[in-house]
């Protein structure tokens, strides 16, 4: 299995996750788990994802994903697990 990490961070408003998981559906894309919370009025989201399933490559959906965020006014950072992974130890 090929995991991602998904990241999300902007000021809060309607479809956020409906957006970012719909994107996610139509590259066959399956979302493991997610958290997300509002502080404040800001949005705040971590996905873990199968990325097994679909054949776009990681750094096509990133950059898609990053687009995607400037449209609706959040930041979105797509990293595999294993370069998470490396950037998090301490």
């Amino acid at each position: 299995m090929t995991k991602g990490i998904v990241t999300v961070l902007g000021k809060d408003s309607v479809g956020i996750i409906a957006k970012i998981c719909s994107y996610m559906a139509e590259r066959n894309v399956n979302v493991l788990d997610i958290a997300q919370t509002i502080v404040s009025g800001y949005f705040n989201m971590m996905m873990i994802v199968d990325l097994s399933g679909s054949s776009e490559p990681i750094a096509s959906m990133t950059t898609g994903l990053e687009t995607l965020g400037r449209d609706i006014g959040v930041v979105v950072k797509l990293q595999h697990e294993d370069i998470f992974n490396a950037m998090h130890r301490i």
